[in-house]
């Protein structure tokens, strides 16, 4: 037990609190400006095992229709709670077995709203490592310390007291040799015990945050040597100021000993807070060795504690927000607008190895694969020209898919002028498309390929992937890792569990906003869909092979493992084109199809005349279906959907064009407009491809004619744009673009 440390009165039992799930969802409702009753609704059926798609579509009536966006933040906020309560917990019990619990620190635990606050209030009881004031201690000098905390001296000793006073505790066998030794002793017993104070902490870290400045430097061995750090060789910002990127940037350089990083902060004002925490008089005789004391305690152990702690904050929200970039980039290139199921053919193009080709019927299955080689010969380049024509026509191909990798434009312009020659060897006039195949190698190694394609090469396993992209972007990336995809901003500098918990929601949003297919859809795309999993998709895909199409969705229930809890998740999202019950091709949950019935009874027609009968639905009185667990949300939404079933939200899609003089980075020269597709977005700007295997920057300050804060407010993945080009940098392979004076012309793909 530390004497220095006031114990008052110790309490014996716990407080009695209230319901903790209910007050959990008024402190959220309160932080978040939602109503308590949706909170609570969300709480308790995500401990009732529902999903965030299930509650944003089929629990509106209940929830007060908050979105995914705003129940995701829900739980988050639980989650954050709920560890801060075992936190609380484990503390109240350290200190309670310790017997120091008195009513008034148990009373400051409970309030404590931070994780900061319970560990700056726990920080004196705290078992320790060996320190100087430890040291201090075992060397007898803690009454000295008592004495120097307290100010306190004899009547009339008030000149040269604290030396007096440490007389009687030299002793040379303790390795306190004289005076001087005693009383450093003391201070810094004394400056641990003022270290673990919870306002000067407090205090400490909004000193930093507010008045900190950031200030970094190239480490001495690395100062002669140009880096891809060179930009923050000579740095400094204020913290306050610290962008996500930057701090993100300089913490992978520190990491890597490039950098050296340190925050500057006037302590003269903490010094002052310091004093004024402690107990003693500025008159008193103790007051020279206390701002002494106060000094050291300030710059060895507040302030280095409140750096790492404020810096730690900065980093997290940094993180945070490099997630926050990559999971919208991946949503809006999950979201991307489909071909559709048309016949298309793919390359994968090569030099040396040829041009990987594959040809997918309307399902995406592989009909037919060969290889065209561009660059052996005349009579390799002539064959390779009767193939692709062959292909084209004899499959009737709709749609010429080539990967944006190298060689990809010489292999476009290849194919273009084969399509120009021979017209009438493409009779449904099937058009070239330049597909991103960022990941297409990673999914083409992945055991999912394997399971797909064992006979195929991984090559032609990446071909395929590239059609498939073409035809539906979100079937096929979901087999990708999306860290693969090629979207993030510093994806490597960032918790890795965050990053792929954040994106394993973004694409379960995505599948479950877009409905999958039943009788068509891969094991990873059904993976996603709410309820269901990997094991039960395998589960699903299996029952489908060995007993055909599902013709319904209530067959769902005979497949091994899949519950009723799970059909509840999961039915809404599936889709059976051409059932019986023309419900199930819809999002309609089957456990409204009963009052969709009563509706078309009442309506005069059958449930089949009331799918996308507009004129009927426009004459249905919604108010008279409003009962406990359906509301005005439910029914609208059945009506939209009963309006257009299984509407796909994606937009139409539409080829992006490139300038066809332009394939080659030396092609490129400043001032020249160009249009483009939106690969990547960051928090410094936007990078756009513009046909010559290298995507250029638009920086943000290039984004638009006005000032912009956040690129993603002006541009998002996947997006046309025209750019200008600023600059070409042929050595070190990187372009410059600017919007300005287009910044109203993009469109989305």
């Amino acid at each position: 037990m530390d004497p220095l440390v006031s114990r008052g009165r110790v309490s014996k039992t716990p407080n009695v609190t209230t319901d903790p799930t209910a007050a959990r969802a008024s402190k959220i409702a309160d932080l978040l400006g939602i109503a308590v009753r949706g909170t609570a609704a969300v709480l308790r059926l995500t401990q009732e095992g529902a999903s965030v798609p299930f509650i944003a579509r089929y629990r509106k009536e209940a929830t007060g229709a908050l979105d995914e966006v705003q129940i995701r933040k829900i739980q988050e906020h639980a989650q954050r709670l709920e560890e801060l309560d075992a936190r609380r917990a484990t503390i109240l019990e350290s200190i309670r077995s310790q017997g120091q619990l008195s009513p008034e620190l148990e009373a400051k635990i409970a309030r404590s709203e931070t994780k900061s606050e319970l560990e700056d209030l726990y920080l004196p009881f705290k078992p320790k490592r060996r320190t100087r004031a430890t040291i201090a201690k075992e060397r007898g000098l803690e009454p000295l310390a008592l004495q120097m905390w307290s100010g306190q001296a004899p009547a009339g000793q008030n000149s040269g007291w604290p030396q007096s006073a440490a007389k009687s505790f030299v002793n040379a066998s303790l390795e306190v040799p004289d005076v001087d030794a005693a009383l450093a002793g003391a201070r810094d017993i004394c400056a641990e015990r003022l270290s673990q104070d919870s306002v000067l902490r407090q205090k400490a870290r909004e000193l930093v945050r507010e008045r900190g400045v950031l200030v970094v430097s190239k480490a001495k061995e690395h100062r002669e040597q140009s880096t891809k750090y060179d930009a923050y060789a000579d740095f400094r910002e204020p913290l306050n100021r610290a962008q996500s990127h930057r701090l993100l940037a300089i913490a992978r350089g520190e990491a890597e000993g490039v950098l050296k990083v340190k925050v500057e902060l006037d302590g003269v004002t903490l010094e002052r807070i310091a004093l004024e925490q402690l107990p003693a008089r500025p008159t008193s005789p103790w007051s020279g060795q206390l701002r002494e004391m106060a000094t050291d305690c300030v710059a060895r152990l507040v302030l280095p504690s409140a750096e790492s702690d404020v810096r730690s904050v900065l980093d997290e929200r940094a993180e945070s927000d490099a997630i926050g970039v990559f999971s919208t980039n991946l949503r809006q290139l999950l979201l991307a607008a489909p071909f559709g199921g048309k016949a298309v053919l793919a390359i994968d193009p090569g030099q040396r190895t040829g041009c990987k080709t594959v040809v997918l019927d309307q399902t995406g299955k592989l009909l037919e694969h060969t290889t065209l080689y561009l660059v052996s010969g005349p009579g390799k380049l002539e064959e390779a020209k009767t193939t692709l024509r062959s292909l084209i026509k004899r499959h009737r191909v709709q749609a010429i898919a080539i990967g944006n990798g190298t060689h990809g434009r010489e292999t476009e312009q290849f194919v273009r002028e084969v399509l120009s020659a021979h017209p009438t060897d493409n009779p449904e006039h099937a058009f070239v498309v330049s597909v991103n195949e960022a990941g297409a190698s990673v999914y083409s190694a992945s055991e999912i390929a394997r399971k797909e394609f064992p006979d195929l090469d991984l090559t032609v396993r990446g071909a395929i992937s590239i059609g498939r992209r073409l035809q539906d972007p979100l079937a096929e990336l979901v087999k990708v890792e999306p860290k693969s995809i090629g979207v993030g901003q510093y994806q490597h500098d960032v918790s890795q569990r965050k990053l792929g918990d954040s994106l394993a929601e973004v694409v379960e949003s995505c599948v479950n906003q877009v409905g999958v297919e039943l009788n068509t859809a891969s094991a990873e795309l059904l993976s996603y869909v709410a309820g269901v999993g990997p094991k039960l998709a395998d589960n699903i895909t299996r029952y489908r092979d060995e007993h055909g199409a599902f013709a319904s969705r209530a067959e769902l229930l005979e497949v091994k493992g899949l519950g009723n809890k799970a059909f509840e998740q999961c039915a809404g999202f599936l889709r059976i084109r051409g059932a019986r019950n023309p419900l199930d091709a819809s999002a309609v949950h089957p456990e409204r199809y009963s009052l969709v019935g009563r509706i078309a009874k009442d309506a005069g027609v059958s449930v089949q005349q009331l799918v996308g009968n507009t004129s009927a639905l426009g004459r249905i009185d919604v108010t008279r279906y409003v009962a406990d667990d359906v509301g005005t949300f439910t029914l609208k939404d059945i009506l939209d959907e009963l309006a257009k079933p299984g509407r796909d939200p994606r937009a139409n899609f539409e080829p992006p064009r490139f300038d066809a003089a332009i394939s080659k980075l030396s092609d490129l020269k400043a001032g020249m407009q160009l249009e483009g597709v939106v690969t990547n977005v960051t928090a410094f700007g936007a990078f756009v491809d513009v046909g010559v295997h290298q995507d250029g920057l638009v920086h943000i300050s290039e984004l638009a004619d006005r000032f912009v804060k956040d690129p993603l407010s002006v541009v998002k993945v996947g997006d046309r744009v025209r750019v200008r080009v600023l600059e070409v940098d042929l050595t070190r392979k990187r372009i410059s673009l600017s919007r300005k004076g287009f910044a109203n012309e993009s469109t989305p793909t």
